[in-house]
């Protein structure tokens, strides 16, 4: 299965990992019509002027056609359909969550499992990245920073598509990498933070780190690449 872990910021360093999308895209599933592409955001309020940004960043890259596909306001079966005939599919950032809760309500968690496995490409950026690992825990941690949990979500299993739990925005302070190092004595899963304009390429069960990433498990930790 392929996807694209962003950590997010708005910064020319992610055109790698853009470029890596475009590539994921055209090795697997080249549309006749043009590549294809899902814009999921975390919540519909306000996310019209997200979508038209996504689409000027995108375009460049080959797609042709786009989709915005919000899913805590009601959809049409066809909707959903188009989404899953996408060449991709990606989550944006906001209140992780909120967007998890809203994924597991209307059953997406499993749609997207099958679409992963049916060969479609998942990116996600920031909390749509932390979507796709095992849990979203890393969301809620550490408490001076990370997102508020104002819908009461209990269930934090998320996606679980990769082998590790991903910090985004990571900038290395020693009061966060801290608390990354504390987290990941507790935590069953390796813990993989990335600085802005970095992230993780999954292709065919193959890693590739883009940017500064640093490793987190077992309370020790060290550099994955700079």
């Amino acid at each position: 299965m392929n996807f694209i872990l962003y950590s997010g910021g708005n910064t020319a360093k992610n055109r790698t990992l853009h470029a890596a999308l475009e590539g994921l895209v055209s090795a697997r599933r080249r549309r006749a019509d043009g590549r294809s592409i899902t814009y999921v955001p975390f919540a519909a309020a306000g996310s019209d002027a997200f979508y038209r940004r996504f689409v000027r960043r995108y375009r460049p890259y080959g797609f042709k056609n786009f989709h915005h596909f919000p899913i805590d306001v009601p959809f049409t079966p066809d909707a959903l359909e188009k989404a899953l005939a996408s060449d991709a599919i990606y989550l944006a950032g906001g209140n992780t969550f909120y967007f998890l809760h809203h994924l597991r309500r209307c059953g997406l968690l499993t749609r997207f499992r099958d679409y992963a496995a049916a060969g479609g490409v998942i990116a996600g950026l920031s909390a749509g990245a932390i979507i796709l690992t095992p849990n979203i825990g890393l969301a809620g941690y550490p408490p001076f920073d990370c997102d508020r949990n104002d819908i009461g979500l209990k269930d934090l299993r998320a996606l679980s598509l990769v082998p590790f739990e991903f910090f985004p925005h990571y900038h290395g302070r020693a009061p966060l990498r801290a608390a990354l190092l504390d987290y990941s004595k507790r935590s069953l899963n390796p813990l993989v933070g990335v600085a802005d304009g970095g992230g993780v390429v999954v292709e065919d069960g193959r890693l590739e780190f883009v940017g500064r990433t640093e490793l987190f498990m077992g309370g020790a930790h060290g550099r994955l690449s700079v």
